[in-house]
């Protein structure tokens, strides 16, 4: 029962906060639960094709493959291929944090994995066609390359500053779930 009301905290607070907003402040409540609905749309929206993709990664590509490609020994190539997975990725950033843990229990770097994610905010290849057609091409081009070597340095940062102890927990914790 405890660890159930744990687990669950958080979607009792929420209850708790709607039913304040109902009774105290109501002209809230309604855009507070249209907001909600539509959150909870556009994740029920991207979440499954997510989950496939995933499952499908963990099935057909084998680890030695990935270690290969994307491990600690990949160097270069490793980089170019998290960067490409997070510019051409599809979905918003918290769909990227299932694909990371999927990667760290493949054998990817943890330098990998920091890449893949800062591209997957930052790259995307649509957001740099409608922001080069918004704000031109020279802003998207400049704001690209400090984008680029901002990921690299903090990938690379990230990496030397954590203890090899530290990054191995992380990914020993994730390839257990």
């Amino acid at each position: 029962m405890k660890l159930t009301l744990k687990r669950y905290r958080m979607v009792l607070l929420m209850i708790v906060v709607y039913t304040i907003l109902y009774f105290s402040f109501n002209p809230l409540f309604n855009p507070a639960v249209s907001g909600s609905i539509r959150s909870l749309t556009e994740l029920l929206i991207v979440v499954p094709p997510i989950f496939i993709l995933i499952g499908l990664l963990d099935v057909w590509v084998e680890r030695e493959k990935m270690m290969k490609l994307m491990g600690p020994e990949s160097k270069g190539l490793g980089l170019l291929i998290a960067f490409l997975l997070g510019s051409v990725a599809a979905g918003p950033l918290y769909a990227a944090f299932p694909v990371a843990i999927t990667l760290l229990k493949k054998g990817s770097s943890f330098r990998n994995v920091l890449v893949l994610l800062g591209a997957w905010s930052t790259t995307k290849i649509p957001m740099l066609m409608f922001e080069s057609t918004s704000m031109g091409l020279s802003f998207t081009i400049t704001r690209f390359v400090i984008n680029l070597f901002g990921i690299m340095a903090i990938a690379l940062i990230s990496e030397k500053l954590l203890s090899e102890k530290t990054i191995l927990t992380i990914s020993e914790k994730f390839s257990q779930s």
